[in-house]
């Protein structure tokens, strides 16, 4: 999916993410800085979103992340689900994840 174009709602769920490689970031106890090489703007990340983030890096698509987030803060899946989808398409927005569309199994 290319950078400036939003992804589409109904597919988001089972979009792989991925962090492109002009993207880095570093967790500290307060945050998570987020630093797009390409623009050499810096974006901060409460503890949630970088969380979410790490677990978006490492599930096969948003939904299963959004599960796996979901179980360890004890919280609804939907609902994070619905969290980790709006945290995606600000990421996708400002060019610090790509997403690969369709089904990620």
């Amino acid at each position: 999916m290319l950078p400036n174009t939003m992804p589409n709602a109904a597919s988001l769920p089972t979009s792989r993410v991925r962090v492109p490689k002009h993207v880095l970031y570093r967790s500290f106890p307060a945050e998570t800085v987020v630093l797009n090489l390409q623009t050499g703007k810096y974006h901060g990340l409460n503890a949630t979103a970088s969380s979410m983030l790490e677990e978006l890096e490492r599930a096969s698509c948003v939904h299963d992340a959004a599960v796996a987030v979901a179980g360890e803060y004890k919280q609804p899946q939907a609902t994070v689900e619905q969290d980790m989808c709006e945290l995606c398409n600000a990421l996708h927005a400002r060019g610090l994840i790509e997403l690969d569309d369709g089904p990620a199994h």
